[in-house]
C-alpha cells in the first residue's frame, strides 16, 4: 500500500514537472543572495563576476525523487549593461531535461543621488527535454524510443530599485511549446509564467550592523491558473565587508494560503570573495509521511572585483 502511494505521488509530480518544463524549477535557489537565477534583469549588478553552484534534492527518501543541478554566472559588461549565462540538469523520475539561458541586461540610472535605477533583461532559453520509456510496461513492443523534444524560448523582465527598495516583473517561456511528438490533449503547449520578487532591506541607521530583509515571490501559470506564493524574511550579520545571514520562507498555494506546501530556514555566508548558502525545506503536504524534506546547497565565489564603478551596481 505504501508504495503504491508513493507512486501515485510521484505520478503527479512528473505531470506537474511537465507543467513547468522549460524552466529551472523555483525554489528557494534566488533567496541564497543569488536572484540571478529567478530573473535576468540582474546580470550584471554587482562590480564582479558572479559563479554560484546550485544543488537542490527535492522529498528526499522517495526513489526517483526530482534533484537539480545548476551552474550559473554573470558579469557587468561597462558601466551600463549585463551578461549572464545558466547550465542546469534536472530529473524528476523518468522525465529528463537539461539546458542553458544566456542573459543580457541594460541598466539605466534615474537619480544617482536617491539611488534610483531601472534594469531591463533578456534571456534566450535552449532545453532538451526527454521521457525515459525503457521502464514502463507498453502494450505496443514497437515502442522502443524516448519520447524527446527539443525547444527554444525566451525571458524578459523589468527591475526597479530605489535606495534599499526593490520590485521585479518577469515572463518566462513566451513562446508556446512544440507538441509535435506528444499528446496535445493531455500536454499543455503554453507554459508561459509570469512572476513577480519585491522586498525592503532595512537597516535601523546607517551604521547598524544588522540588517532585515522582507520579500515576496509570486508566480502565475498561464496554462492552468496555478499560483504560489513565498513570504520570506532574512536577517543579515554584517562584519565590515563579510555577512552572515539566516531566515526562512513560508510558500503555499494561493487558493491554500493556510496549508503551505513547505516552511524553509536558510542560513548563509559571504567570507572574503566565497559564499555559502543552505536550506531545508520542510514538506508540510501529503509527502510529509514519505519523505524528510528537501535541501537546497549554494556555492559560490566572486571573481574580479572593481569591473564597474557604476552606483547600480550595489
Amino acid at each position: 500500500m505504501r508504495k503504491s502511494i508513493v507512486f501515485v505521488i510521484l505520478s503527479l509530480s512528473v505531470l506537474f514537472a511537465r507543467g513547468q518544463e522549460l524552466t529551472l524549477p523555483q525554489l528557494s535557489q534566488y533567496l541564497a543572495d543569488n536572484p540571478f537565477v529567478m530573473s535576468p534583469t540582474y546580470a550584471g549588478i554587482g562590480d564582479h563576476i558572479k559563479v554560484r553552484i546550485n544543488g537542490l534534492t527535492q522529498w528526499v527518501g522517495i526513489k526517483d525523487a526530482p534533484d537539480t543541478q545548476s551552474l550559473a554566472a554573470d558579469a557587468r559588461i561597462g558601466n551600463k549593461s549585463g551578461l549572464g549565462m545558466l547550465l542546469y540538469n534536472d530529473s524528476n523520475g523518468e522525465t529528463k531535461q537539461r539546458g542553458a539561458r544566456l542573459s543580457f541586461a541594460h541598466h539605466l540610472t534615474l537619480d544617482r543621488y536617491d539611488d534610483e535605477f531601472l534594469s531591463f533583461g533578456i534571456s534566450y532559453n535552449f532545453n532538451q527535454f526527454r521521457i525515459d520509456i525503457e521502464n514502463f510496461d507498453s502494450p505496443d513492443p514497437t515502442v522502443t524510443d524516448d519520447r524527446a523534444t527539443t525547444n527554444h524560448n525566451f525571458d524578459v523582465g523589468v527591475l526597479y530599485r530605489k535606495d534599499k527598495f526593490y520590485f521585479s516583473l518577469n515572463a518566462s517561456n513566451l513562446l508556446d511549446k512544440d507538441l509535435t511528438r506528444f499528446n496535445p490533449v493531455f500536454e499543455p503547449n503554453r507554459l508561459r509564467n509570469y512572476y513577480i520578487y519585491t522586498g525592503y532591506r532595512y537597516t535601523k541607521n546607517k551604521n547598524s550592523r544588522l540588517e532585515i530583509e522582507p520579500s515576496i515571490f509570486f508566480q502565475l501559470f498561464e496554462s492552468d491558473g496555478r499560483s504560489v506564493t513565498d513570504l520570506n524574511v532574512k536577517f543579515r550579520w554584517y562584519d565590515f565587508e563579510d555577512y552572515y545571514y539566516a531566515g526562512v520562507t513560508y510558500r503555499f498555494l494561493n487558493d491554500q494560503i493556510g496549508n503551505p506546501l513547505y516552511i524553509a530556514p536558510i542560513i548563509g555566508l559571504k567570507k572574503s570573495n566565497f559564499y555559502f548558502g543552505y536550506s531545508y525545506q520542510i514538506i508540510l503536504n501529503e509527502i510529509l509521511g514519505f519523505s524528510t524534506g528537501t535541501h537546497v546547497v549554494t556555492l559560490g565565489v566572486d571573481l574580479f572585483q572593481g569591473l564597474s564603478n557604476c552606483r547600480c551596481t550595489y
